[in-house]
């Protein structure tokens, strides 16, 4: 399991760039669709990566299954999204189906994880999140208006907090 330093650095990293992502998306990407097309496929890319850090720092994929199928679901959004990137819908569906199955296995990882570390509670809230939002996205993506990035950005956003909550929880819990 990893120790409690590690992973609030973790969570410090990923909280900081979802929050410089979200401000990217909300200037860049809604002024250049050429950088909301790479701010998209680099968002669930990162998450594949992100996943890969903590999984290999913290006893390898055999030992972290959730966290493994969570970099290769990644992965293959980041790779389905640049495929479909010329249509909205389509990619807010794609987003959608991801933050389902990365929800889960991130509420999965939290639970886990609680055993070791407690101060899980934003992490699982935040998994059961995601899986929500992205049935919200696949309903988006079958209504007739053309979604655009800033449809995205606050599902990064809520990530970046949850991500903050649980590195400051670890925080304080270990000055306490």
């Amino acid at each position: 399991m990893p120790r409690p330093a590690g992973l609030r650095t973790y969570y410090f990293v990923r909280a900081g760039v979802a929050a410089v992502w979200v401000a990217a998306a909300f200037t860049l990407g809604k002024a250049a669709p050429s950088a909301a097309a790479a701010l998209l496929i680099a968002y669930p890319a990162w998450d594949a990566i992100a996943n890969l850090i903590d999984v290999s720092r913290n006893g390898g994929m055999a030992r972290n299954r959730p966290q493994a199928l969570n970099v290769a679901v990644s992965g293959i959004t980041a790779v389905a999204v640049a495929m479909v990137i010329a249509n909205m819908n389509a990619v807010l569906g794609v987003f959608g189906a991801w933050a389902i199955l990365a929800g889960l296995l991130q509420l999965s990882t939290g639970v886990r994880r609680w055993k070791s570390f407690g101060a899980q509670w934003a992490m699982i809230l935040s998994g059961a999140q995601s899986a929500l939002a992205g049935g919200i996205f696949i309903k988006q993506a079958f209504e007739n208006t053309v979604p655009g990035i800033e449809d995205v950005a606050p599902y990064a956003a809520f990530g970046a907090f949850y991500f903050a909550t649980s590195a400051l929880w670890l925080l304080f819990r270990r000055a306490a």
